[in-house]
């Protein structure tokens, strides 16, 4: 199949182009993107990085916020500089109080299972029981998953859902006892 002409063919260098004009303008529109809600409510543009990190009290080095000590060559003595420097006014300590009390909540569990394998664990049981050989060789195992996988599967189950998982083997017992 024949080469595209056009594709091979180098580029012309416009001339009349004023790239200036669109670096500078690029520049002027870029801006520090800020994840945290808190500090994006508290910065102000006209001021640089630096100082509005400093007015929320918070560390624009780390490496400056916390030194590491070092040891001199001879003696195992310890500096201790950078402590004692001068403190800085902290003008907006309510940022720093909002994400300590945001970190301190406790995490939200977002892990969850599929719907499918809820039910296709829930359906294993129900005919199934214990028995994971017979499981694996059912019709409804479309992934042909082993006696291992399937069990790990119920597992799995268990630990997100304990109390679900509770009262569906208990409602099962009580069928098996109606049914007697």
């Amino acid at each position: 199949m024949p080469k595209a002409k056009g594709k091979s063919r180098r580029q012309k260098y416009s001339y009349n182009l004023n790239r200036k004009r669109l670096y500078r303008s690029a520049r002027r529109r870029a801006a520090p993107r800020i994840a945290c809600s808190h500090i994006r409510h508290a910065w102000d543009p006209t001021k640089s990085v630096a100082q509005n990190l400093a007015e929320m009290g918070l560390a624009e080095d780390p490496n400056k916020a916390v030194p590491i000590p070092k040891k001199k060559l001879l003696g195992m003595e310890v500096e201790s500089s950078g402590w004692e420097q001068g403190k800085k006014i902290v003008r907006k300590p309510y940022v720093v109080n909002e994400m300590e009390y945001e970190a301190s909540l406790p995490e939200k569990k977002s892990n969850t299972l599929s719907r499918d394998l809820i039910d296709y664990v829930r359906y294993m049981i129900q005919n199934h029981g214990e028995n994971y050989k017979e499981m694996a060789r059912d019709e409804k195992n479309y992934y042909q998953d082993t006696p291992k996988q399937i069990k790990r599967k119920i597992n799995v189950y268990k630990n997100f859902y304990p109390e679900e998982y509770k009262d569906f083997i208990a409602s099962l017992k009580q069928e098996k006892m109606d049914v007697q």
